[in-house]
């Protein structure tokens, strides 16, 4: 057991950032926020916490905590005009950002070292590390499912004209969810580069946003655990067919088509629906046995008819 795991140690840390990725994607869908920021963020966590560490003499888990906090920064600064728009319109603005901030790890050769990327990083996130901070996202994230927050997120999501009429600010929680993202994105890149000891621009482009975007479709966008299986999924996926690598985008692309097609709730939302009514099934038929009708309409659990007042109405 503990070969197989040293053998695939470094495919379960590409799982475990890309599980904090996708869950960025996944917050702000649940919000009904068409955003691709996740890369953008991801990238400006990356390389804030390896250019604080490599170029300012960062101790590793502060420069990590500092490439969070810049990209919850550059979320919130998104957050109030992003709020504002709807759609395509927010897809494109922040498919902008992540442009914007590919260009400038590419061409700021002075300051990212260009297409050559950051080298010489501490591997300070290990396993049990990105697990840890895995499992309390996972948890912060279910817990405000629970509450006001994400239940707000959910009538957003669904209709936004219901959600004005019940009173419920939608900039509001949009900015809440832009942030949201920024964070675990920030954090999540922070941490790919204290796991990999390298990082260059083209992790951070095109290839990663529809990764993490297709990860939340695959798996589900209602639940957290969506995300969790999709990012399972597709970063498994590229080892299994690895004798097909010319092919592996192509089976990917036929995977996530048989989903959306078949499944379109995604996989995880659709198992978690069918044991949901599984288990409404086996409370139907655990109803007490001493069910009777009263006036055409069953009631468990009445008490027996009376009788002898029976008896007197008859007489």
């Amino acid at each position: 057991m503990m070969n197989f795991f040293y053998t695939y140690q470094s495919l379960f840390d590409h799982i475990l950032v890309y599980a904090l990725l996708a869950m960025s994607q996944y917050v702000v869908l649940r919000a009904g926020v068409f955003s691709l920021g996740t890369a953008g963020f991801a990238a400006l966590g990356a390389y804030g916490c390896a250019l604080l560490i490599t170029k300012a003499g960062w101790p590793p888990f502060a420069a990590i905590v500092a490439g969070t906090v810049l990209g919850t920064l550059a979320s919130a600064l998104l957050a109030f005009p992003l709020s504002r728009l709807r759609g395509v319109f927010q897809a494109v603005a922040t498919l902008a950002l992540v442009q914007i901030v590919l260009s400038g790890t590419q061409n700021w050769v002075s300051l990212t070292n260009g297409a050559l990327g950051v080298n010489g990083i501490p591997k300070v996130a290990g396993t049990g590390v990105l697990l840890s901070v895995v499992v309390v996202v996972v948890l912060l994230l279910v817990a405000m499912g629970r509450y006001s927050v994400g239940r707000a997120m959910d009538v957003i999501r669904e209709d936004e004209t219901v959600a004005v009429s019940l009173g419920i600010s939608v900039p509001y929680y949009h900015r809440i969810a832009f942030i949201l993202s920024g964070l675990l994105a920030g954090m999540g890149g922070a941490l790919q580069a204290t796991s990999s000891y390298a990082i260059t621009p083209g992790e951070f482009g095109f290839g990663m946003l529809v990764a993490t975007l297709a990860m939340v479709v695959l798996g589900g966008r209602t639940s957290v655990w969506g995300a969790l299986v999709g990012a399972a999924i597709l970063t498994t996926l590229p080892e299994l067919f690895r004798v097909f690598a010319d092919y592996r985008n192509v089976v990917q692309g036929i995977l996530l088509m048989l989903v959306i097609v078949y499944l379109p709730r995604g996989v995880a939302d659709t198992v978690i629906a069918m044991l949901r009514d599984r288990r409404l099934r086996r409370r139907a038929v655990r109803l007490p046995a001493d069910t009777v009708v009263v006036g055409g309409a069953a009631s468990a659990g009445a008490p027996p008819v009376n009788s002898s007042i029976d008896a007197g109405v008859h007489a």
